[in-house]
């Protein structure tokens, strides 16, 4: 059974999405606020948070932030009343895997979930992602080209992560933009081919084997 944190203050929002969530057999704890729900998140193993953007306490996109600083490695799915593309930007950037805007389609919602629980890591399956000489630790976000380690921003991590969860799997910059910057289409920026050229010079500069390729016409892949 998946165990998924949700940090939520309106109370009859909580029970709408508990209820619907464990009919569909996952198990939901509940949190009123932020500092409750960054407690919670420290202490035990969650697959995905849900969390509002608006809580009494702590702004949504901070407590986002502090997730990802304690290296919490599970998805994050943000739910707000804002629906400015700002407002979505800055959810992603702080480290929201997906962006929902209320009032939403509760069957677009469960479709979302399990969309991010099968992109989840258990904890039972091996936490370290690796192409060839290249590792990535989903627990400590620590990452290696043999015995060199790579500093990454937060948006090459998640880059990166994205190709090594797809290895030999040819994405494209749709679907790159669709998971690191939360647009469903190409919006005709080369924010992708600029992340994927300051990715390359970290990871393959200098190295006799470059990992990351470009299909013409196509997208990218790592392998």
């Amino acid at each position: 059974m998946t165990k998924i944190l949700l940090v939520e203050d309106d109370p009859r929002i909580a029970s709408f999405i508990s209820r619907g969530l464990t009919a569909e057999g996952h198990a939901i704890d509940i949190a009123g606020c932020a500092l409750e729900g960054l407690s919670l998140a420290r202490t035990t193993g969650y697959s995905l948070i849900i969390l509002d953007r608006m809580l009494p306490d702590i702004d949504g996109v901070e407590v986002c932030r502090q997730l990802r600083s304690d290296n919490y490695g599970g998805r994050i799915l943000m739910l707000t009343a804002k629906d400015a593309i700002g407002d979505k930007i800055s959810g992603l950037n702080a480290g929201a895997d997906d962006y929902m805007t209320k009032p939403f389609s509760f069957d677009e919602f469960v479709a979302r979930v399990e969309a991010l629980l099968r992109r989840s890591t258990p904890e039972s399956i091996d936490p370290m992602l690796r192409v060839q000489d290249l590792t990535l630790d989903l627990r400590s976000r620590q990452v290696r080209r043999g015995d060199r380690e790579i500093e990454l921003t937060r948006k090459e991590y998640a880059l990166l992560r994205y190709l090594m969860e797809n290895t030999g799997t040819v994405l494209t910059r749709t679907q790159i933009l669709n998971n690191n910057w939360g647009y469903g289409f190409d919006p005709g920026t080369k924010v992708v081919d600029v992340y994927v050229r300051y990715l390359r010079k970290k990871v393959d500069d200098g190295e006799a084997r470059p990992l990351i390729k470009t299909k013409r016409g196509a997208g990218y892949s790592i392998g």
